[in-house]
Order: structure tokens, then sequence, then C-alpha cells
């Protein structure tokens, strides 16, 4: 087993201090930082770029050439990068090719690329230009920053996190649909930074009707808005929410009446957007399939969901979920609307999370859960 060094511990937790720069811009790419060092100088460092920009491995070179490094500077040096360099041509050259023009002596890798067509070639191609090449440093960390890449190049399904806003005793809504503001500003705020993380903002139709929200990312600075996803079944959406005045919608139905569809696709095609059908056998929108098709149709990593009780309800019960993030506020509601329509007959039917932070959100608690493994 590779013993790493205190050095080497540090310039990959800096590699991957830029990996996070990337967390709002790269969708659908990876977030890959990269750190050159000789000695104990660091050389250059960045980060992955918006998609069709740069990759790590060329943002930290180029830093390097612009604080002033020679090619011989940079040969012999040793390239700490979060994710394994790829070898392929994809909207951008091989990160390996630029790697063989400036010679390291090393590569340290914190882990290997889930992408098929990369999957341990970068490394080996490295290694065959006699380059020392290391992998696992800080690798669960990274795996960490990707969650949904690394699902969707391994399962072909995004990472779907649930965001919800209740008060103590679970309530997101009074009875009368009142739910604007549960939670406090600090609150409202830290979900825009997981909304900005996402390709995609899911909610439901019914959300769409009762609140009319724009389902964007105001809160955080960003070069990029997501994917908005809606789904109805019926096309009950009305021409004039706020959600449909920008192209970047997918609406996704059922099985519509005909003639109301060929109204919708007409009024939305000027717009740019989209109308999906992917019934289910029930008349319902088919959810894994719509995260099957979001992952290999539309290159979707992360799925940020906010919706009603009803279709939380319906993808907790269809194993959809694999994160919740829930801000409960410190007051009591009474009778209203619960966090997710779910009804059991018995305990042993129940899905139980694990609790993996708890953090305390100006005056609200912020929970975030993974679903604990049926074996366990």
């Amino acid at each position: 087993m590779t013993e790493f060094t205190s050095f080497d511990y540090r310039m990959m937790s800096l590699a991957l201090e830029e990996a996070s720069k990337a967390l709002y811009l790269s969708n659908p790419n990876p977030r890959v930082g990269c750190v050159i060092s000789k000695g104990e100088k660091i050389l250059g460092q960045g980060f992955t770029q918006r998609v069709g920009g740069h990759h790590a491995e060329i943002e930290a070179i180029a830093n390097a050439r612009r604080l002033g490094a020679s090619d011989s500077d940079l040969q012999g040096s040793t390239v700490y990068v979060s994710l394994e360099p790829c070898s392929h041509t994809g909207r951008t050259p091989p990160c390996c090719d630029a790697l063989e023009a400036i010679r390291p002596a090393r590569v340290m890798i914190a882990m290997q690329d889930p992408n098929p067509k990369v999957a341990g070639q970068g490394i080996a191609r490295l290694q065959k230009l006699g380059i020392h090449v290391e992998v696992g440093l800080l690798a669960k960390e990274s795996a960490a920053l990707n969650p949904g890449f690394i699902k969707r190049m391994t399962q072909g399904l995004p990472f779907v996190r649930m965001k919800i806003a209740a008060s103590f005793d679970g309530r997101t809504a009074l009875a009368n649909g009142q739910s604007q503001w549960i939670t406090g500003p600090a609150a409202r705020a830290d979900g825009h930074h997981w909304r900005a993380q996402a390709c995609a903002i899911l909610s439901g139709g019914g959300t769409i009707r009762e609140d009319d929200p724009q389902l964007t990312v105001r809160d955080v600075v960003t070069e990029r808005q997501p994917l908005r996803v809606i789904v109805d079944s019926h096309l009950e959406t009305p021409l004039n929410a706020k959600v449909l005045k920008d192209p970047n919608v997918l609406l996704v139905c059922a099985k519509p009446e005909p003639k109301h569809l060929h109204a919708m696709q007409g009024a939305l095609q000027e717009r740019g957007i989209q109308i999906l059908e992917l019934p289910n056998p029930k008349g319902k929108v088919d959810l894994p399939k719509l995260f099957s098709y979001l992952a290999n149709e539309r290159e979707i990593n992360e799925v940020h969901v906010e919706a009603g009780f009803k279709l939380n309800g319906s993808l907790i019960r269809e194993h959809c979920v694999d994160e919740l993030l829930i801000y409960q506020a410190p007051c009591f509601l009474g009778e209203g609307l619960g966090m997710a329509n779910i009804s059991l007959d018995q305990l042993a039917d129940r899905q139980d999370w694990t609790i993996i932070d708890h953090t305390l959100i100006g005056k609200d608690l912020r929970i975030r859960a993974i679903l604990k493994p049926s074996n366990e």
C-alpha cells in the first residue's frame, strides 16, 4: 500500500478545493481540480470550466505558464488531480495529451474515472509514457463532489436530492395550501446553493399552479441555470406560469387528451419548450423512465426536487430518491400538508434513512439523509 506524505495530502486537498469551485459550473462534466508542484513549490492550479471549456489539468498548466513556469519547470513536476485524466476526445482533446507534453515525473490521482470511455485508460496511458502514477489519495472526498456524475456513469441514472421545508410537526403547508414562508431567509438562501449545483430542478404541476414559482437560482452567483422539469400528467400547467417564460424547461406528461396535447405543443413550440410523453400503466408519469431519460438523453447528473407532498410521496415510494434535504423550522403548524403522501399498514413496510449531516442554518435545522440499504 502506498504511503502518501503530508505534502501529498496537502496538495490533493488543494486540488479538491479547486474542484469545489466547479460545483455550479462544470455540469454535465465532473467537478475536477488540479495542482502542479515541484519540490514543495506550487507551480499552477485550476478547475474544470463550463462544458466545452478547459478541463482542470489544462487550466492548471495554463495557470503555471501565466505565473512564469517554463517547460523545464513543468518537466519532472508532480501533478495532483482529483479524477483520472481523460484519454479520449470528447468536446475537448484528451488531457493525457497535455500531460504528455509537459512530461511530469508523477501524477497523483484521487480516483479512477467511472466513465467507460476512460475507466483506467488514462492511467494506463500515463504509465506507458513512463510517468509514475498513484491512485487513491482522498478518493472518498473526490467521490463526494461528484455523486451525480458517478451514478450516471455507473447506473445510467442521475443522483436525486429531494428538498423539503417543514415545521416541527412535519407540515409543509397549511390545510389551505399556504406555505410561504415556513423557514427563514438563511435556509431559503441555502436551498439555492443546492439548486445551483444541480443539472435539473424538478417539480410538479400542482406546485406550479398553486405557488407559480420560477424555479431558478437567484441567491447565489452562477453562470448557468438548471433545466426545469415539470411533472404534469394531464398538462394542466397554465401557459402564463412564470416557469414557462424561459425555454430551458421540459414538461413531462402521461397521456393527455390528444387535442389538448396538440394545442399545448403548438403554444409552447414557439418558446422552445419540449413536451415529453412518458405514461405508466396507471396513467401517471413513469418516474423511473423519466430519470433514465434525463441521464441518458440530457446528460443530467443531479436532480434537485422541490415538489408537493403528492409527487414527493410517489418519488419516495418508487425508490427514486437518493438523498433528503430537509429544512425544519422551530414551529408547529397543526393540521396541514405533510412531507410526502405515503400510507402504510404496518411499520415493517417503512423506509429507513440514515442522517449524514445536521446543521443549523439561521434559525432552522438542516438535515441531510440517505436511504439506508435494505441489507443493514
